[in-house]
């Protein structure tokens, strides 16, 4: 049943980790229906039925918006169709995060592009920290672009997916905490170099993900080369003018945030201290979110209430 002149969505790819945590959040909003949900591994989710995607093809006209959370790669060619049928589409895999035809879903950032468009490219939960973090002081252009921002990020394993991996296993993680694609390998860090080179003209980073042994979260921590000493308050209140009117991040004064600050919420909450006994003046940041809520799924309903014209935080927690 259909609530009452609900707008009616599809997700694609409903049973991956962040497929399901956005079908939760659609489910709990009082402005949409799910008009229908796919899966290639699955056929039931919470007690409605999953569709392969290839039924999906005579069934674009039962939904007015289409999320897709299937597997990068695969996610274009889909999205290609739902648009061609009329839909508009937040996409949450990466394939048009660098393209040019998609607005970039950073809620914060593009939320006056998002209310015409009929293409968002989610961003992925990496960037969504890195550049919220650090654009402010980007724009403030309090940052020294001739040294490299460093950037060390740890996420939960949900941040690798569903799929059966040996060393996702519960045995090969618990009680470990390991690098992965150190030297700038991960494909998250042209979405960053490109928010911040879009404000600051070129930047380097050395971006570093790490693997946390818990479900959920990232945090980030941020080296800022700074081109002048700044206090810690001098700091805060660049993110304070930033971002003291935005519902979703929380800018802690004097403190740095936890992973408990965020878990289940689509909040990025940001704190910041000088770095003492260096030659030149940084700045560390870090920052905190739910790699499937503020890093994925809530932030495609946020981007979702704002191309609707909903309240922004209608249907989630921040």
């Amino acid at each position: 049943m259909y609530k009452n002149a609900a707008t009616r969505v599809a997700v694609l790819g409903a049973s991956g980790y962040v497929g399901r945590e956005l079908v939760g959040l659609l489910d709990g909003h009082p402005d949409v229906a799910l008009a229908f949900a796919t899966s290639e591994s699955e056929s039931r989710l919470d007690g409605r039925d999953l569709i392969p995607l290839a039924d999906a093809e005579g069934r674009w006209d039962d939904a007015r918006l289409v999320f897709s959370c299937l597997p990068h790669g695969v996610s274009a060619p889909a999205v290609g169709r739902a648009e061609a049928a009329g839909a508009r589409v937040v996409d949450l895999s990466a394939d048009l995060r660098l393209s040019d035809r998609a607005v970039y879903g950073l809620t914060e950032v593009y939320r006056d592009a998002l209310p015409e468009a009929d293409l968002v490219a989610n961003p992925g939960c990496y960037p969504t920290v890195a550049v919220l973090s650090v654009l402010p002081l980007a724009r403030a252009g309090v940052i020294d672009t001739s040294r490299p921002l460093i950037i060390d990020a740890a996420s939960g394993v949900s941040g690798a997916g569903r799929n059966l991996r040996r060393d996702l296993l519960f045995g090969e993680v618990a009680e470990d905490f390991r690098a992965y694609n150190a030297g700038n390998e991960h494909r998250h860090l042209p979405e960053i170099t490109r928010q911040l080179a879009a404000v600051a003209g070129a930047v380097d980073v050395v971006f570093t993900p790490h693997l946390l042994p818990v479900r959920r979260g990232i945090l980030a921590t941020m080296h800022v080369p700074l081109a002048r000493e700044l206090t810690r308050v001098e700091a805060e209140a660049i993110l304070l003018e930033a971002y003291g009117d935005e519902p979703c991040i929380r800018v802690l004064q004097g403190a740095l945030p936890t992973l408990k600050d965020v878990i289940y919420r689509n909040r990025l909450a940001l704190g910041m201290m000088p770095v003492k006994h260096v030659s030149r003046p940084m700045l560390t940041v870090v920052g905190a979110i739910d790699n499937l809520v503020k890093g994925a799924a809530g932030q495609a309903v946020q981007n979702m209430n704002v191309m609707c014209g909903f309240p922004e935080t209608r249907g989630l927690a921040c």
